[in-house]
């Protein structure tokens, strides 16, 4: 939920070029000044439709002065001291900074082979000899040697899934199942060594062995096609519970096979969504489902997925194809190829800078730091005493740092040194580690060492050199502000206040009020004579509504369907309408269909106890809550509005 309200809050920024006078004040809050610039970028970011006169200001300028009263307060409080706070904020300072610690042109090119690669498709297996990254020189061998030897096994003609599920075979646990088979993939779906190894080997090659954090892999490339694009479908479901028991499994096959029995027999596809459909999500749609494939982030499962890619036709449906979640009749809508690269640029830049492809861009940035910045560096020189002075214990986490010549540097950047003493520091503070050769380990960590140090110098100068950061940076310091605050002084005490929702409903009890209901039974069915049969049945006092369903639909599921249950009349879409009357009502014909209504009981209206008000109550008694702190907050912090500069925005 905090996420969700981040996000909503939190948009990316639109910076406002063309406007006179950024720097006038538009208000201060507690004399902290708000200019118009800052306060543009908020208003439009809020406003599709950006109107400048003073009716429409002036309703935005009061939430957006509630909105600082409780950032304000947040303030106050301390609320940004607090440590689990303090490491959010840091975490998204990590995360928005991201962006303006990559080469950008590397980043460009990173984003077209992405684009290219989704293009096409892969199909590959894979061995896998687990390994950590960290493994010492002898272990990184012996797995090495070990992968290559399948390799040559496969190439000498073992087949490859017999290797790869043999003795001492791959170590990916998937194995089992698979025999090493990932199915189809495209760029992002991997990671990336593994994704690159799997592009650039040819159908019925294998690779040579490659390294990822999991450890060694061989790829054998067994299929490439072209990117399937993507589909929008609708479906007829027919849904079975993850345990369902065999009979009812064989129940729901049958009724599946009558409903696709119609549709070849002409009827209405959207019409039978909506008679027979168990998707209530997508029944009043037809059976229509988000589009998913190529380019989206919505996925089917797999059996879903082949199905629908595999009908050629627009208006084309499969037969009834069975998943998890019960059985589908899939109907094709429409179909579009992958997007063209401007539409996914964004999206294809925000993956290549969060994933390991970001790596790249970050040491091509570095580097290109280290250039611009009269980058000296000594480690030739200085590096031997570390190789001589940490021992074994440091893989422990226990090795302590000595005094050492503050003069001694081991490099240079923009006309600082960063001592011996630093990286010193740097290494007392690893925590643990695999043991590995010493030199290797050391290096390792400088390299760490000399990237974080100017990484972090060029962070300190983010604000000062992006004012797009600075601004953004700030939304989510006062978002985060903003959710805390509000969970604590409305949302989560109106739940935790029992006492005070209690007084609070006891005084308002009128609102929360029971329209007439009834105690019903309904029953819809294909012809009347069903419901006689259903009828009949009802009357019977030892058998329940299920035993009438199963009686009655031994023949066909298609015969009978029924509900029991407490029904506003006006929030159910059959009884709306309609006058009702104690016992039965009807046979009547609604949509194709005819409907028996047996009513149990007429309810009248009457007051919710509170626990059947409950979610509404404290929906209205946060607002309450939320009303009288504002009253106390606009006492307790100060405003001001320069209306001048305020209604001079659209200048």
């Amino acid at each position: 939920m905090k996420q969700l309200f981040i996000t909503i809050l939190i948009t990316l920024p639109l910076l406002v070029y063309g406007q006179k006078n950024n720097n006038a004040v538009v208000m201060k809050v507690n004399g902290e000044p708000i200019t118009k610039k800052e306060f543009l970028q908020v208003y439009l970011k809020n406003n599709d439709d950006p109107k400048y006169d003073k009716a429409s200001l002036d309703e935005y300028m009061d939430l957006f002065k509630k909105f600082k009263l409780k950032v304000a307060e947040a303030e106050a409080l301390g609320y940004d001291t607090i440590p689990s706070i303090q490491k959010e904020l840091k975490g998204y300072q990590q995360q928005l900074a991201r962006p303006y610690l990559v080469d950008s042109s590397k980043n460009k090119e990173l984003v077209k082979e992405a684009y290219k690669r989704m293009k096409e498709e892969v199909r590959a297996s894979h061995i896998l000899i687990k390994i950590p990254p960290s493994a010492p020189p002898k272990d990184t061998l012996e797995a090495y040697n070990r992968i290559m030897e399948m390799k040559k096994r496969i190439e000498d003609g073992a087949s490859f899934e017999s290797v790869a599920t043999g003795k001492n075979g791959s170590e990916d646990p998937s194995v089992k199942q698979n025999k090493g088979d990932l199915g189809f993939f495209t760029a992002f779906q991997m990671v990336y060594p593994f994704e690159s190894a799997a592009y650039n080997t040819k159908v019925g090659e294998i690779s040579n062995p490659i390294r990822t954090k999991y450890g060694y892999h061989i790829v054998k490339v067994t299929d490439k096609r072209k990117a399937r694009g993507t589909i929008t479908t609708a479906h007829i479901m027919v849904a079975l519970q993850k345990d369902a028991g065999k009979s009812d499994i064989q129940a729901a096959e049958q009724k599946v096979n009558e409903i696709y029995q119609k549709l070849e027999e002409g009827e209405s596809f959207e019409q039978l969504v909506k008679l027979y459909s168990d998707d209530r999500g997508s029944k009043s749609k037809g059976g229509r489902l988000p589009a998913f494939g190529s380019g989206t982030n919505q996925r089917m499962v797999p059996e879903f997925e082949e199905a629908a890619f595999s009908l050629e036709n627009d208006g084309d449906y499969t037969k009834p194809v069975k998943t998890d979640y019960g059985f589908h009749i899939i109907k094709r809508l429409n179909y579009e190829p992958l997007k063209a690269f401007d539409s996914l640029k964004s999206e294809l830049q925000n993956k290549v800078n969060r994933g390991s492809r970001g790596q790249k861009t970050q040491s091509s940035f570095i580097q290109k730091l280290k250039r611009k910045n009269k980058f000296k560096d000594k480690k030739g020189k200085r590096i031997d005493w570390f190789y001589e002075n940490v021992d074994s214990t440091i893989f422990e986490g226990k090795w302590e740092a000595p005094q050492i010549n503050k003069n001694k540097w081991m490099f240079k950047y923009r006309g600082r040194k960063y001592t011996m003493q630093g990286f010193a520091n740097f290494l007392s503070e690893v925590k643990r580690a695999n043991p590995i050769n010493m030199q290797a380990f050391i290096n390792r960590q400088y390299n760490d060492w000399q990237n974080e140090q100017i990484l972090a110098d060029e962070k300190s100068r983010l604000k000062e050199k992006h004012p797009e950061y600075r601004a953004l940076l700030q939304e989510y310091h006062d978002g985060i502000l903003l959710y805390e605050i509000m969970k604590d002084k409305v949302w989560d005490r109106a739940i935790k206040d029992t006492s005070g929702l209690e007084a609070y409903f006891n005084k308002r009890q009128d609102r929360y009020q029971w329209p007439e209901r009834y105690q019903a039974t309904i029953f819809s069915a294909n012809d009347q004579a069903k419901l006689d049969t259903a009828l009949a049945l009802y009357k019977v006092d030892t058998i329940n509504l299920r035993g009438i369903l199963t009686i009655v639909n031994k023949e066909s599921q298609l015969n009978l369907s029924g509900e029991s249950g407490k029904f506003i009349p006006e929030r159910h879409p059959l009884l709306k309408g309609l006058s009702l009357k104690n016992g039965v009502n009807g046979p009547f014909k609604k949509e194709d269909k005819h409907h028996l209504i047996i009513v149990e009981e007429v309810l009248e209206p009457s007051t919710k106890s509170l626990q059947e008000a409950r979610g509404q109550v404290i929906q209205d008694y946060q607002n309450f809550l939320e009303k009288t702190w504002i009253k106390e907050l606009r006492k307790k912090h100060t405003i001001e509005v320069n209306e001048e500069v305020l209604y001079g925005l659209g200048d």
